[in-house]
């Protein structure tokens, strides 16, 4: 994971915790004629895993395979790394090669198309999960259960967790330097953050910007409505799940839990909601941050890393990319997401989903236990491109070379906020994405364009929910 294209790979995966395509929900809905698209002749034998582009170092991955066949020597492995933009854009290309008859056995799948593919292409591993229980404990006791939770839908697990980013804020220090100002407390206040970047834009020139954000749903607007106590559908838990609750978690973690999330009923024009976009639009007009651009977020570590941006909400998986754009630890750190009413946070997770289609759906398991060994993912995320689903590997030694200093803020956004959730990610979540991104942009054209853009939002929000993907 030490290539020079690190950086930017890193970020077109986890901008892509928020960039939505119609084409995905479009495929999808023809699931009942995909799954009749078995063409033979196609199936070499190997259980093949689809990730989304160069996700993993080549040697990386090369030991994950020689090590997996190592324990399985009857099972060959077959990595395919499928080119994409982002989330949609590759759960897309999965969808056709299905039509086409060549479907992967096992699909990297993050918080987006965690429910689609649960309800249309996903095998539920609960079974499996049961007669392994006593191999797999020492995992679900090193793994936080909120994320466990994110990859399970009306009471069954589709995914173990392997890595996940929250939405923190990294603070670039000789901004700070330059400002007189200091690295915020962690309990710090919506009101502490405005103050803090207007004293950064009294220091700056025309050419800095305090606050930077990208309009997407991983790290947008996503974590304010968090913060504001509320979010853009309405949010609540499937029942069921108690047969992994009870199996793996005592009684104070399991408390609360459900068989995953359910999100509804839209709530654009929520007064919380909209109390939130009149925040951000009144930061917009201070200029305190620019209005929001689409897409991945390619380009912010280069301004991020001169000083041209001050501070920006990103996960652990910034610490790789802002090493190897040249910062050293000290010269960033990163904090909590500011308090508002809550100081709840919003993260996205990723791991190996099993398809319907699949012949070797054992073999696939067995797959699916290795990957989520400590071992293989310290193989994998040697250079902090990610946060490890396992809190054991967040270390000192880890982040020795790339930072921050404050490196247990990633682990910890979930231990010291224990209702800190993933992003609103129902089975519509392409349309609803997409309504998301192109209303939030008009909304933040100036103070008085949020109320009527949020009636709008309210509106496309409705039909994208009532259809059945």
């Amino acid at each position: 994971m030490s290539d020079s294209h690190l950086s930017r790979r890193t970020l077109l995966r986890y901008g892509a915790y928020g960039a939505g395509a119609a084409a995905l929900a479009g495929t999808a809905a023809s699931w009942d004629r995909l799954t009749g698209a078995d063409i033979p002749g196609r199936d070499d034998g190997a259980l093949v895993v689809a990730t989304l582009g160069s996700a993993f170092d080549p040697a990386a991955v090369r030991a994950m395979r020689e090590g997996f066949r190592a324990l399985h020597p009857d099972i060959d492995v077959r990595v395919n790394a499928v080119q994409a933009v982002d989330w949609s854009d590759f759960f897309a290309k999965i969808l056709t090669q299905i039509a086409a008859g060549t479907a992967p056995d096992l699909v990297y799948v993050a918080t987006e198309g965690v429910q689609l593919f649960a309800r249309r292409l996903g095998v539920p591993l609960d079974h499996w999960v049961k007669r392994d229980a006593a191999e797999l404990r020492e995992y679900f006791a090193d793994v936080h259960p909120s994320l466990v939770e994110s990859m399970m839908y009306e009471g069954s697990l589709y995914q173990l967790p392997v890595e996940f980013n929250a939405a923190d804020m990294y603070l670039n220090k000789q901004v700070l330097k330059r400002a007189g100002a200091e690295l915020p407390p962690a309990d710090w206040t919506r009101d502490d953050f405005t103050a803090l970047l207007r004293q950064l834009k009294r220091a700056g020139d025309s050419h800095f910007t305090p606050y930077f954000w990208t309009n997407r749903l991983w790290g947008g607007v996503v974590p304010w409505l968090f913060a504001n106590g509320t979010d853009l559908l309405a949010e609540s838990k499937a029942p069921g799940g108690n047969w992994l609750w009870d199996t793996f978690y005592p009684a104070a973690q399991r408390a609360g839990r459900g068989g995953g999330f359910r999100w509804t009923t839209p709530q654009a024009t929520d007064a919380r909601v909209e109390e939130a976009y009149d925040y951000l639009a009144s930061l917009v007009q201070e200029d305190l941050c620019t209005r929001p651009e689409g897409g991945n977020g390619s380009n912010l570590v280069g301004v991020f890393s001169t000083g041209r941006v001050g501070i920006t909400p990103a996960g652990g998986f910034w610490a790789g990319g802002l090493h190897l754009a040249g910062m050293r630890p000290a010269d960033y750190d990163v904090q909590y997401f500011p308090r508002w009413r809550t100081q709840r946070h919003q993260f996205g997770a990723a791991g190996y989903a099993l398809l319907r289609t699949s012949k070797k759906q054992d073999a696939a398991w067995e797959f699916i236990k290795y990957a989520v060994r400590r071992d293989t993912l310290t193989r994998l995320f040697r250079a902090n491109q990610t946060t490890p689903a396992r809190r054991s590997m967040l270390t000192e030694a880890r982040y020795a070379q790339t930072g921050p200093a404050h490196w247990r803020v990633f682990y910890d956004t979930l231990d010291r906020f224990p209702d800190t959730g993933p992003i609103p990610a129902p089975p519509q979540v392409a349309e609803v994405t997409e309504v998301l991104l192109k209303h939030t942009g008009t909304a933040l054209a100036s103070p008085r364009a949020v109320r009527p853009a949020l009636r709008r939002m309210q509106n496309d929000l409705e039909k994208a929910m009532e259809r059945d993907v």
